[in-house]
């Protein structure tokens, strides 16, 4: 059979992307973590190994199974089967909080160091992680901090009853006490002067977006109980403000609204609301953080716009909005104007956004500033237009999660390695991947493959009077054993990936009969859309892979799969008489700076 553009050629599963992009998890995660992987081992009671396998991407598995923004959630290919994804971040925190001690576990400087300097401006997650891939290959790490404790806005924006103090302690420590020289109350002001003291090799920014959004409008400077809400987390952070208004207005709808309006309960405010101009539907905050402030009696009302701030003799009485109708509509969201609402209060909290600020970076160096006053930074080496000095995390492209800032980090430490190294920047080391047959016995697998129909557990929270008596109570429980034993059993191990070989296929369509969800079929090739539509339930989802064999010996046909709704559940492995199908187990093999991965399959 000749192919040509009427007919789809074979799948290649040798490269990695494939395989990767089925386990769905893995591939929205920024940073890529082994989530089946990591989960089947807390199924097996290891919490260290899991703990262990978390560390070597997302560098933070105790912070991050408390904060992360859980993009692997939405991706899950448990929400196809039930809506409900696997519980991925509060297993992560399972890993954490059950591990045994493993700072003898953690890679550390050599005794010899490589004769090159690295400066990062900020202890933020971004700069934590350039850290910690390159102190252990022999770079001489400082970090320039101009706070007095590690963690940037880890440390002073998210609350402790969100992240404790001691979990962002530990975890920090792994890396500082890897031989990193931290330097403490001392900001950056000048990164001309910083970069002409010639004292590092080459300079990494990491200094986040610490400029919260103002709401310019009138009354906004004729009054003290107007405040920016990442400004105001940070005092709450250094004690500088323990007490608030009874009424509180929070102005804005994303992550630090919510941190804003859960902190105004915690302060003594009796009526809190979260304003938002949209509907429910284009909020920023995540549905769990929505979830919690509810829960804790905050109302979050839609559809208002603030128009001025009411002044009375200097004191703040309240906030007059525009009052929307909102409709949706094939172009989106239609708000029209319906009146004027006036609602009292003693304090407000603008949580509208952050931008990033740049006062240090003079404009003279040869780093080029763009589009919103951005530095003009490389997407895939994080080096800037000044050679040597790199961005990562918010400092980048404005602000996004601690778990994007670290995949920043990863791959700006490969390029620093390679411009330390004399290397181009441009050639990064190469993904590869493991595959291994799962198969121990006729019908038994290394995996537990029977479909379990446990609903998703619900986290438990501390009573509403316990966790408002204190800042630093944490509100999440953790889930108990019982909850982990059955959590871990809703995952459906995508990365058990269904591996055929058309070569031994006899198109006897018993794996077709067996298949529980119908993703199999054997058919003439055709073009992909035509294709998609061979199965019993068309394959509609085009962000999900087509499998294609190649041609098979008894009739020229093709077999394809549907890899949208496959359970991986191995029937198809079970029921083959010759060995076509096997579940092999895939592993990504991610490169880190150092490292050379060169691209395999083991079967």
């Amino acid at each position: 059979m000749s192919y040509n553009d009427a007919l789809m050629k074979p799948t290649n599963v040798g490269d990695p992307n494939y395989y990767h992009r089925v386990v769905d998890c893995q591939w929205a995660c920024p940073a890529h973590t082994n989530v089946p992987e990591y989960i089947r081992m807390i199924a097996q009671g290891r919490y260290t190994d899991a703990y262990l396998l978390n560390r070597e991407s997302n560098v933070f598995p105790g912070i991050l199974g408390r904060t992360c923004d859980r993009p692997c959630e939405p991706a899950c290919r448990r929400t196809r089967v039930d809506g409900k994804p696997v519980a991925i971040c509060r297993l992560k925190r399972v890993a954490a909080d059950n591990r045994d001690e493993v700072k003898h576990l953690i890679p550390t400087a050599p005794a010899v160091k490589n004769g090159k300097k690295i400066g990062l401006i900020g202890a933020g997650p971004a700069s934590l992680t350039v850290a910690n891939d390159l102190t252990p290959l022999g770079y001489a790490v400082t970090i320039l901090e101009k706070l007095p404790r590690p963690g940037g806005l880890m440390r002073i924006n998210i609350p402790a009853f969100r992240l404790p103090e001691q979990v962002l302690d530990e975890e920090i420590g792994y890396i500082v006490d890897m031989g990193v020289e931290v330097r403490y109350n001392s900001p950056v002001d000048s990164l001309k002067a910083l970069l002409d003291g010639g004292e590092f090799d080459a300079v990494f920014v990491g200094s986040g977006a610490p400029k919260g959004k103002e709401l310019d409008i009138p009354g906004r400077h004729d009054t003290d109980q107007i405040f920016i809400g990442i400004e105001w987390l940070e005092s709450i952070h250094f004690g500088h403000v323990e007490s608030v208004g009874k009424r509180v207005l929070i102005i804005g709808v994303g992550n630090t609204a919510m941190d804003c309006c859960r902190s105004s309960k915690r302060l003594g405010a009796t009526d809190v609301k979260v304003i938002a101009r949209k509907t429910r539907k284009y909020f920023k905050a995540s549905p769990w953080e929505l979830e919690d402030a509810e829960e804790e009696g905050v109302e979050i009302i839609e559809n208002l716009q603030p128009v001025r701030f009411i002044i009375e003799n200097g004191v703040l009485t309240g906030m007059e909005f525009d009052k929307f109708r909102s409709v949706e509509t094939a172009q989106g969201l239609q708000q029209e104007i319906i009146g004027r609402e006036i609602l009292p209060c003693d304090t407000v909290v603008l949580a509208i956004g952050q931008d990033n600020a740049f006062p240090f970076i003079e404009r003279e160096i040869g780093l080029e500033f763009g589009k919103w006053d951005m530095p003009v930074v490389d997407k895939t080496t994080f080096m800037s237009t000044r050679p040597g000095v790199f961005f990562g995390g918010d400092a980048a492209f404005g602000p996004a999660n601690i778990i994007w800032a670290v995949e920043h980090g990863h791959q700006a430490a490969i390029s620093i390695h390679n411009y330390c190294q004399g290397v181009p920047l441009a050639e990064r080391p190469a993904s590869g991947m493991t595959l291994a047959s799962t198969k121990m016995g006729l019908h038994e697998w290394a995996y537990s493959n029977n479909y379990n129909s446990a609903q998703r557990q619900k986290m438990a929270h501390v009573e509403l009077p316990v966790r408002f008596a204190s800042m630093s109570t944490e509100v999440e429980k953790g889930f108990t054993a019982e909850q982990t034993r059955a959590e871990v059993e809703r995952c459906l191990n995508c990365d058990m990936e269904t591996h055929f070989i058309d070569a031994l296929c006899i198109e006897c369509d018993a794996c077709i009969d067996i298949c529980p969800v119908d993703c199999l079929t054997i058919t003439p090739n055709a073009d992909e859309p035509d294709l998609r539509t061979r199965f019993a339930a068309p394959a509609e989802n085009l962000d999900q892979p087509l499998f294609v064999s190649g041609q098979l010996k008894q009739t020229g046909r093709v077999m394809i799969k549907d890899e949208n709704v496959c359970l991986h559940c191995g029937l198809c492995a079970e029921r083959c008489p010759t060995y076509a199908w096997d579940m092999r187990k895939f592993m990504l093999q991610i490169p880190y700076a150092g490292a050379t991965v060169i691209p395999l399959t083991a079967v």
